[in-house]
């Protein structure tokens, strides 16, 4: 397929953070299972993933955090927006922030993500899934965008 028949998808990543740490998903090592057009498996990951048509960046943010932890965001903000591209995908990610939110993290969806930890932002796993260190790394540089 050519440059000009390919499509721009947008997704999101959500910050969830308590106690000055972050909740973090690890992706399953699997590509088929971790699901992920930028070739996450075997990262960690903030909760997140696809706008669907119709839906408010917010709409699709609460959404996916639901499915994936079953915890439900009370209050969140944007806060960065980046430019994922690999070899044959393009993404651009919006970042929210979310420190109002209610419920524990469940593993909701065992086949794409295997588990999820708190972690403190001074001590972060690696890897990290690229459009997840980009809000992070915006976050932390107080930053909001980022090529």
């Amino acid at each position: 397929m050519d440059q000009q028949n390919k499509k721009v998808g947008v997704g999101f990543g959500v910050m969830l953070l308590k106690d000055k740490k972050i909740l973090l998903g690890k992706r399953h090592d699997d590509p088929e299972k971790a699901s992920s057009a930028l070739h996450g498996e075997g990262t960690w990951t903030m909760p997140g993933g696809k706008l669907h048509f119709g839906e408010t960046f917010e709409q699709g943010a609460e959404r996916e955090v639901l499915e994936e932890t079953g915890m439900q965001v009370n209050k969140m903000e944007v806060i960065s927006l980046s430019n994922n591209i690999v070899s044959d995908a393009h993404f651009i990610t919006v970042g929210f922030l979310c420190e109002d939110f209610s419920g524990e993290p469940e593993i909701k969806e065992p086949d794409e993500i295997t588990e999820w930890r708190w972690f403190e932002l001074s001590s972060l796993p690696k890897p990290i899934f690229q459009p997840s260190q980009e809000v992070l790394n915006n976050y932390l540089s107080n930053k909001f965008y980022s090529v």
